[in-house]
């Protein structure tokens, strides 16, 4: 049974743009069939708390004598690898918050990136090289490549690095720039822009909800 893991991290629920972009795969893998489930975890409404020990960033046999993990801690870790792992594709919702991404995104990878566990250390443990991910960034501002901005996008390179470099995952990124077009006055005359942008989005996510999905051809 494909199944996808689906995390938000957007701190507006409701008028959120990534949200709408996630939802939209979202809906697309459901529409595929009804064995195409669904693991969703919202990043905000139920954020997970930030590493309380740095032990934690390394695998069991990889911890000093001294490095005590509490149990709880532990089998939060466990659960959150295995939830990774299982899953066929996983949809990221990353919007930009001053130029980087949302804290309880990055609590969420430092619960995931482990060396000896996710990450290759002192053997060839890799349970995620191939497996797919789509993230949908979504900017305030225009951050496409040739602008001036280009430079101070620090989300997408910091996801491709963890995602694609560290874990070895096959990530696809879905941007949408000018979220802000209609509530920053001096963006205000690029609002069709950020409308086209949107509808770019929705189209490029529901088309890779169709071939991560199986329905279609990759």
């Amino acid at each position: 049974m494909p199944q996808l893991l689906h995390l938000d991290s957007s701190a507006d629920p409701v008028r959120s743009i990534s949200r709408q972009v996630t939802a939209r795969f979202s809906d697309g893998w459901h529409s595929i069939g009804t064995d195409h489930s669904v693991i969703h975890r919202d990043l905000h409404l139920n954020p997970l708390p930030h590493l309380p020990t740095s032990a934690l960033h390394w695998a069991p046999h990889l911890r000093t004598a001294d490095e005590n993990v509490e149990a709880s801690a532990e089998a939060l870790q466990i659960e959150l690898i295995q939830e990774l792992i299982s899953a066929d594709v996983v949809l990221i919702g990353a919007p930009m918050y001053n130029w980087s991404i949302p804290s309880t995104l990055k609590a969420w990878i430092d619960y995931v990136h482990v060396p000896g566990i996710t990450v290759p250390f002192d053997g060839d443990t890799a349970p995620l090289v191939g497996k797919p991910a789509v993230v949908v960034t979504s900017r305030g501002n225009d951050y496409s490549p040739g602008t001036d901005a280009a430079s101070a996008d620090h989300t997408t390179a910091q996801l491709r690095q963890v995602l694609g470099v560290a874990l070895g995952m096959d990530v696809h990124f879905v941007p949408i720039d000018l979220t802000l077009a209609a509530r920053v006055p001096a963006l205000a005359p690029r609002i069709p822009q950020a409308q086209a942008n949107l509808e770019a989005a929705f189209v490029a996510v529901e088309e890779l909800a169709l071939q991560l999905g199986g329905a279609l051809p990759r």
